[in-house]
């Protein structure tokens, strides 16, 4: 581990200063010049001079070469050095977990790769999660002390803060960031999966730039990510963006939270198996139809995503069924928020136009036309990419804006 490079970052952490604040545009805007960064961060060009320098002294911010403005004396441009520390992100997927490495510019520069993994809350368990996380990054082509931050992405309620999951690992005495720096012995945070994924977008999708956001996980189960005024919105306890967990039906059906009529009943990817299994039982064909009939195996979300892939009717139909309900739901969510853009994203939204084009319905239909005029839908740029993603940028934005 780079420890003077730490002691350093935590210094300029410790109080607001020049250095702290031109490592955020750097991370905002990228390369720019010294004149850029002074107006950016609001000091004279001495100041901004001094800061870059202690900043190029300790290894995080280089030259990169000079930009022509066909007027006038050419500016150096300034940006980060990619090499000065990696991060490490990990996303749970289906039956999986995904693992990929970033550089300090928050680019990645490994592939997304997966590791089959299924939770349970037992302490052989997180011995394994480690374990999957040890053997990556024991693979990758620099050594162990170059990496400065893990993040581990966990679903549903998850407070960064205390480095605590609500609901995962509930054996634990101690929080569960601390158990995991134990077993991995690098730096860690924890951060819930859909947030992870509204930061990706916001800082390398197709919401950079914009202020107020919000992002759809729609997967297993169905949660959303607030950005408000460019920052991620946590709530009291870092709980926040439970949307799936609101009750909006009388239809008895008992969530896995244990409450009864939850969005997510009807509106995830536990409804879209539950209802399609049921029409399959019902006589309804598909080409699911032999697994469930004959081989009694129950449907995986990978099955019938395939399926809507080669345009399964029944598969198709129903999914469009439940997107209908998504976008009624969401209607509510613009009503509230009146948010620049909402992105559509998670496992589902490979499905594409069988997805968005209901939920684009549904919004018109049931919120106010003045607010839906001022929302952008749009489906998530970085697709299957953003939970992993999220992870790193995530881990970077700790690690520069936290302290360790």
């Amino acid at each position: 581990m780079k420890s003077d490079l730490l002691k350093y970052i935590r210094k300029i952490n410790a109080k607001p200063s020049a250095q702290r604040r031109l490592l955020e545009q750097f991370v905002s805007d990228g390369a720019s010049t010294i004149p850029e960064i002074s107006k950016a961060i609001g000091v004279s060009l001495p100041t901004a001079t001094t800061a870059l320098n202690e900043l190029i002294e300790a290894g995080l911010v280089r030259e990169i070469g000079k930009r022509d403005n066909s007027s006038g004396r050419i500016p150096m441009v300034y940006d980060l050095v990619p090499t000065a520390g990696y991060f490490v992100g990990v996303n749970p997927e289906m039956d999986c977990l995904t693992l990929a490495a970033s550089d300090f510019c928050g680019n990645l520069i490994t592939e997304k790769i997966s590791i089959p993994y299924i939770y349970e809350n037992t302490p052989k368990n997180l011995e394994q999660l480690c374990g999957i996380i040890n053997d990556f990054v024991a693979s990758l082509p620099f050594g162990k002390e170059e990496i400065l931050m893990v993040c581990v992405n966990f679903a549903e309620r998850v407070c960064p803060v205390e480095g605590r999951a609500y609901n995962m690992f509930t054996f634990l005495k101690e929080s569960l960031v601390t158990k995991l720096t134990e077993l991995i012995q690098l730096p860690v945070c924890i951060e819930n999966d859909t947030r992870s994924m509204a930061f990706a977008e916001f800082s390398k999708g197709c919401c950079k730039g914009l202020k107020n956001v919000i992002f759809v996980n729609i997967c297993w189960g169905l949660g959303i990510g607030i950005i408000i005024d460019g920052k991620l919105y946590y709530g009291k306890s870092g709980y926040s963006g439970e949307f799936g967990h609101m009750t909006a039906y009388n239809n008895n059906i008992i969530c896995h939270c244990g409450k009864i009529g939850c969005i997510e009943t009807e509106v995830s990817g536990r409804a879209l198996k539950r209802k399609l299994t049921q029409k399959i039982l019902d006589g309804k064909v598909s080409i699911l139809s032999d697994k469930v009939l004959n081989k009694k195996e129950e449907l995986s979300l990978r099955d019938i995503l395939d399926a809507i892939a080669k345009e399964d009717v029944l598969c198709v139909a129903t999914l469009q069924h439940i997107a209908d309900e998504l976008g009624k739901q969401l209607a509510g969510i613009i009503n509230i928020f009146n948010p620049e853009m909402l992105v559509v994203g998670g496992e589902m939204s490979v499905t594409g136009d069988y997805l968005t084009l209901p939920i684009n319905m549904g919004i018109k239909k049931y919120s106010l036309n003045i607010m839906n005029e001022d929302s952008q839908i749009v489906t998530s740029e970085l697709k299957g990419l953003a939970g992993i993603a999220g992870a790193c940028l995530m881990a970077r934005h700790r690690l520069l804006n936290d302290g360790i």
